[in-house]
């Protein structure tokens, strides 16, 4: 049975994305920081075979943005939608081919194919899976779709907050089988930044970015 995992994009147009990390670093910087993180994401999950990846993007005109288009077919390229952001969530869960489908951000430099793999692995055995952040949000959520998603699961969830994950597991009437994945962060402050930099050094912080293109991820 196919697998999908889908990629949550914003338009990386400048100016409208990662607006609070821009408020520290200056837009250029948090622009580029976005650009390149979506565009690494984008071509380590396109390669893997194991996988289909569907970019579900907002806004709902800009399937054909450079930053994607020819990188995943168009008919894999799919408006987001209107309300929420737990009602845009739930419609890949409802409306994808039938099989496991994993949920990520765009936003999430430390992302790499073997946490994917193993969220997928997780599905195997449990219903749903989440990749917890150690701010009390998700970076992931995952489904093995045999069973009725359910609506409800991300209503009143207080997003972007250290609630958001306890939430949405509060929603499971019928908790059922829950895996955990890896913990990673999505990265929307300096500070953010700063300790994915100095993860990625060895506990060795970088500069504080301040109005500064950031280093590119690797």
């Amino acid at each position: 049975m196919m697998r999908h995992l889908v990629i949550f994009a914003r338009a990386p147009q400048f100016g409208r994305v990662k607006k609070r990390l821009a408020r520290d670093i200056g837009t250029p910087a948090a622009t580029h920081f976005y650009r390149a993180t979506l565009s690494r994401q984008i071509g380590r999950m396109t390669r893997d075979p194991r996988w289909t990846v569907w970019l579900f993007v907002t806004p709902d005109n800009e399937t054909r943005h450079p930053a994607w288009r020819g990188r995943v077919p168009s008919e894999r390229v799919r408006p987001q939608g209107r309300g929420d952001l737990g009602r845009r969530m739930l419609v890949p869960f409802l409306t994808l081919p039938p099989g496991p489908v994993v949920l990520v951000g765009s936003d999430i430099p430390a992302m790499r194919p073997s946490h994917i793999a193993t969220a997928f692995r997780l599905l195997g055995r449990h219903d749903l899976v989440f990749g917890p952040a150690h701010d009390g949000g998700f970076w992931l959520i995952g489904a093995r779709r045999t069973k009725p998603m359910p609506r409800s699961l991300f209503a009143g969830v207080r997003w972007s907050t250290a609630h958001a994950l306890a939430d949405t597991r509060a929603n499971l009437a019928a908790p059922g089988s829950v895996g955990l994945a890896d913990i990673l962060d999505d990265i929307d402050t300096a500070e953010d930044l700063r300790h994915f930099q100095a993860r990625r050094h060895g506990g060795t912080c970088q500069s504080p970015f301040s109005k500064q293109p950031p280093v590119p991820v690797a």
